[in-house]
C-alpha cells in the first residue's frame, strides 16, 4: 500500500536556538493511503504541531515531508491538496450554511451554480438536507461539525486532517460523529490524520495509531496492538485504564507477580519488568484462590461494577460485568487474571538497576 503522507526524520523548533527544546523531535511515521491513522498522546505532546506541518501550516526545522509522493515540504497550503477540519469548526457566522461550504470553491473561481450544485450534494453526503439557508448560530453542534467536514469534503483534497474534532461535543453526538466520520472515510477512501487525545475515540476511528510523548513516537501500531500489546509504561497507561505493577520475569520467561505465574505471549528476560492489567482482567473467584483480596470500594455504574481491592500488591482496580452478584464492603475473594487484558513491558531503568 502506498503512503498517503511520510514523514522523514522531521523536527520542528520554535525560536532561534537551534539547540533548543523540541516541539516535534526527528519523526518518521507513514500514513497509507486510504487510510485513518490518529495522532494520539496528551497535551504538550506535539500531535497539533505534527498536523500543522502536514497541513502546512508550520515548516520543519528538518526532515522532510511527502504527501502522495510529492515532496511538498517547502509548500503553503493551498499547494498541497489538503483540507483540515477545525476543533472550533471556523464557520463564517454571517454565511449560511451553503455559502460556507461552497466559499472554497467560489474562492477558486467555480461558476457560483456550481459551487452551489456541488456543496449541497457534499451537504447530502454528510446528512444535512434543508439546511442550506440556515445561519450557524441556528445550527446544533453535531451540525455544525457536519457543515465543517461538508466543507472540507467539497474540495476533494487528497488528504483530509481533524484537528481535535469532536471535543465541543456531548457524549451521544461523539460517538454518532465519529461512526459518521469512520464510515465517510472508509467509504470514500480518504487519507486521513486525524489528532485527538481521546483513546476511546482514536480506538473506534482508526486504522492505525500514532502515540506521541514530548515530541517523540512512543508506539504505533493497529489499535489492538497498542492496546494489548504497549511497548512501555507510558503506552499501557495512556491506551486505558491499566495497573501497573513490578514484577520479576524468572529463568524460563514466566512472569512472578505476588502468588500469581504469568505467561506472556512472548518470553520476557530474566529480570525486572511491568505488568500492566487492565480493569476487565482480573476474574473475582472465592477466597483462597489466586490473589487474596478484600473489598474496599465500590461503584454501581449501570452495566459494570467499579471495585478497588486490597491486597499484597497494593491497590486493584476491577471492573465486574457481574451486576447481579454485588459484593459488600469488606469482602475476602480471590483475583485471578484472564489471558487478555494483561501486557509486559520494561520497567523503567532506574528500577531495573535496583533489582
Amino acid at each position: 500500500m502506498t503512503a498517503g503522507i511520510e514523514f522523514r526524520a522531521v523536527t520542528k523548533r520554535y525560536g532561534d536556538d537551534p539547540a533548543g527544546p523540541a516541539a516535534v523531535d526527528g519523526i518518521s511515521f507513514e500514513i497509507p493511503r486510504g487510510t485513518l491513522t490518529t495522532i494520539l498522546g496528551p497535551s504538550g505532546c506535539g500531535k497539533t504541531t505534527t498536523l500543522r506541518l502536514i497541513a502546512g501550516l508550520e515548516t520543519p526545522s528538518a526532515g522532510r515531508i511527502l504527501i502522495g509522493g510529492r515532496d511538498v515540504t517547502g509548500l503553503g497550503p493551498a499547494q498541497r491538496n489538503v483540507s483540515m477540519v477545525f476543533q472550533s469548526y471556523a464557520l463564517f457566522p454571517h454565511m449560511d450554511v451553503v455559502e460556507n461550504v461552497s466559499y472554497g470553491l467560489r474562492m477558486s473561481g467555480m461558476a457560483p451554480a456550481e459551487a452551489r450544485r456541488r456543496a449541497v450534494e457534499a451537504l447530502h453526503g454528510v446528512g444535512l438536507v434543508d439546511l442550506e439557508a440556515r445561519l450557524p448560530s441556528e445550527l446544533s453542534g453535531g451540525q455544525q461539525q457536519r457543515v465543517a467536514l461538508a466543507r472540507a469534503l467539497v474540495l476533494q483534497p487528497e488528504v483530509l486532517l481533524f484537528d481535535e474534532p469532536l471535543s465541543n461535543l456531548d457524549t451521544r453526538l461523539r460517538r454518532e460523529m465519529r461512526e459518521e466520520i469512520r464510515s465517510l472515510q472508509q467509504r470514500l477512501r480518504l487519507t486521513v490524520a486525524y489528532v485527538t487525545h481521546d483513546r476511546s475515540e482514536a480506538l473506534a476511528v482508526s486504522d492505525r495509531i500514532v502515540v506521541m510523548d514530548r515530541g517523540a513516537i512512543a508506539q504505533r501500531g493497529t489499535p489492538q496492538e497498542l492496546y494489548e500489546s504497549p511497548a512501555s509504561e507510558f503506552v499501557a497507561a495512556f491506551m486505558g485504564e491499566a495497573s501497573l505493577f513490578p514484577a520479576q520475569a524468572d529463568a524460563e520467561g514466566q512472569v512472578l507477580l505476588g502468588p500469581l505465574r504469568i505467561a506472556p505471549r512472548r518470553p520476557a528476560p530474566a529480570g525486572p519488568v511491568t505488568v500492566a492489567v487492565r480493569p476487565e482482567a482480573w476474574h473475582v473467584v472465592p477466597p483462597g484462590q489466586g490473589l487474596d483480596a478484600r473489598l474496599a470500594k465500590l461503584s454501581y455504574l449501570g452495566s459494570s461494577y467499579e471495585y478497588t481491592f486490597e491486597t499484597e500488591l497494593g491497590p486493584v482496580f476491577v471492573v465486574s460485568p457481574d451486576v447481579g452478584h454485588a459484593l459488600g464492603i469488606g469482602s475476602a475473594v480471590g483475583l485471578q487474571l484472564a489471558s487478555h487484558g494483561v501486557a509486559i513491558v520494561p520497567a523503567p531503568r532506574a528500577r531495573a538497576r535496583a533489582g
